[in-house]
């Protein structure tokens, strides 16, 4: 096995000439070459070692990983994916018509309408992670979840604005979409 370089070791490449490593990332060393300037090695590439400098040995710690990756996971959770309103509905307009004449109508452009349901269904989906990962007892996050299974339940009238079935809204007595 080839012995890791740390930053700061001075090699020599067969066509870049003389460097310095700057970095280390898992893709290769990247060196600093006094003639062709940044180049990444792969940690493969032979390089005669003017002057080695041992590698750090806690580049991170697991306890920084984590915190990182736990910001990125909250970050990220919580961004909406692109579902596509069915094609007969693109350009169509909700008509909300009151039952009373003295009252005006409200028109909403269905994808404004479809948008807000797939948030709506993304929320409820994150709620159902962060009570499954919760320190609840376990009847507890059962009832909860029940109580999101309902919910989707009472979503499915709007599953006939999906494009794609397999992301229509699903309740629990037929464990099938209604569209």
């Amino acid at each position: 096995m080839e012995k890791i370089l740390g930053i700061g070791s001075r090699v020599r490449h067969e066509e870049w000439g003389d460097g310095v490593i700057i970095n280390i990332k898992s893709t290769g060393y990247v060196v600093t070459f006094i003639d062709s300037g940044v180049q990444i090695v792969k940690l493969s590439t032979p390089l005669a070692v003017i002057e080695g400098v041992a590698p750090d040995t806690d580049l991170i710690s697991l306890f920084d990983m984590e915190q990182s990756l736990s910001r990125i996971l909250q970050k990220w959770v919580e961004v909406t994916e692109v579902v596509p309103l069915g094609d007969k509905w693109k350009g169509g307009t909700l008509i909300l018509k009151p039952g009373r004449a003295d009252l005006a109508s409200k028109e909403i452009p269905i994808e404004v309408f479809f948008h807000k349901i797939v948030m709506m269904r993304d929320r409820l989906r994150v709620l159902e992670q962060r009570i499954n990962a919760s320190a609840l007892e376990e009847e507890e996050k059962i009832n909860l979840q029940q109580n999101i299974t309902r919910i989707y339940g009472s979503m499915t009238s709007f599953n006939l604005l999906f494009k794609q079935p397999e992301q229509y809204f699903f309740g629990e007595k037929t464990g099938s979409a209604v569209s």
